[in-house]
């Protein structure tokens, strides 16, 4: 790591130095606290900057092709003078912790492009599945000048919720004749969603998405209206053949609107940043659990006791949180 105090961080990210802002966030991503302590020193500089983006979650099944339309639509908005940021989150394997991090690979487009910076980040051992630093991440990209944020999740699951409770715009992904098109399964996840895209909609497939547009349409008005009153729209796209791109991006920046006349956008942006709060508080609990050792012999005596059904769980975790504070002051 490249050895400056943080004020040199600071200016150089405002000039948008991305080779400065990738260390910066491979600060922000470390475990090391003197790396976290300049990070926090960094991002806190350059809050006055931050906030002006259209930040954006997309997600979809695997297969359903959200790096080749990520890099489709990012080289759009390029050419429509945006600078555009992916935080494309890697699935950690449990087992080596390693990750691939292989969407530079897939974005070859975007890769390439000046206007464009993408970030790869494995997930660790964050909740959801959603990398511990990526509002962090978030922040640095929206100092450094990128008009549109894109965090790309890992795939269907508890990520999503995660990565919804930190942007804007949420865009599901969907395919076309795969047979599930309204199964309550997804009705969660369609909830969350303020635009659905059906994508490969080309060649022998347009049929059956122009289909499943029609059906998921029908579809969202079984779905309750979201808090911000928006109402969740249907279109179809191929990365293939550049088509709903636009479109895609025309509903994108006429939700924005909307909610900001209404006030939901900035009440919405407070309400993450609360959210923000009590999941950071969380995570550094548990962090002080396993950094003590007292604690951890405590934890570890309290499972046993557990499993011989000595003790309620609920009671020895109030004890153990009871320890945590004795422990921390």
């Amino acid at each position: 790591m490249l050895e400056r105090d943080f004020n040199a961080y600071v200016n150089a990210i405002l000039s948008g130095n991305r080779v400065v802002l990738a260390q910066a966030i491979t600060l922000a991503e470390s475990q090391r606290r003197e790396d976290i302590t300049l990070a926090h020193q960094i991002i806190s500089q350059l809050l006055p900057h931050t906030g002006k983006s259209v930040r954006i979650g997309i997600t979809g099944v695997p297969g359903v092709g959200k790096s080749t339309f990520i890099d489709t639509f990012g080289t759009y908005l390029t050419r429509q003078s945006k600078k555009v940021a992916v935080l494309a989150v890697d699935p950690s394997s449990t087992k080596t912790k390693g990750s691939i991090l292989g969407d530079k690979t897939r974005m070859e487009n975007l890769a390439k492009n000046p206007h464009a910076f993408i970030r790869p980040t494995a997930t660790g051992t964050a909740l959801g599945g959603v990398a511990d630093r990526t509002r962090e991440a978030m922040l640095l990209c929206e100092a450094a000048g990128f008009d549109v944020i894109i965090v790309e999740t890992v795939g269907v699951g508890q990520s999503e919720t995660a990565v919804r409770s930190m942007v804007d715009f949420f865009l599901l992904l969907m395919l076309a004749g795969a047979g599930d098109e309204l199964q309550g399964i997804k009705k969660g996840i369609m909830e969350m969603a303020d635009a659905l895209v059906i994508t490969k909609a080309d060649g022998e497939n347009i049929k059956a998405a122009t289909l499943a547009r029609a059906n998921y349409q029908h579809a969202l008005h079984l779905v309750s209206v979201s808090d911000s009153g928006w109402k969740p729209k249907v279109l179809t796209s191929s990365a293939l053949e550049n088509t709903g791109v636009a479109e895609t991006w025309k509903i994108i920046t006429d939700y924005v609107q909307f909610v900001e006349a209404s006030g939901y956008f900035q009440e919405n942006r407070h309400l993450q940043n609360r959210n923000w709060l009590y999941e950071s508080i969380q995570t550094q609990l548990l962090k002080t659990i396993e950094q003590s050792e007292k604690i951890r012999n405590n934890l570890e005596r309290f499972e046993k006791e557990i499993a011989s059904g000595l003790r309620l769980p609920s009671e020895a975790a109030r004890q153990l949180i009871n320890e945590v504070f004795q422990h921390s002051i």
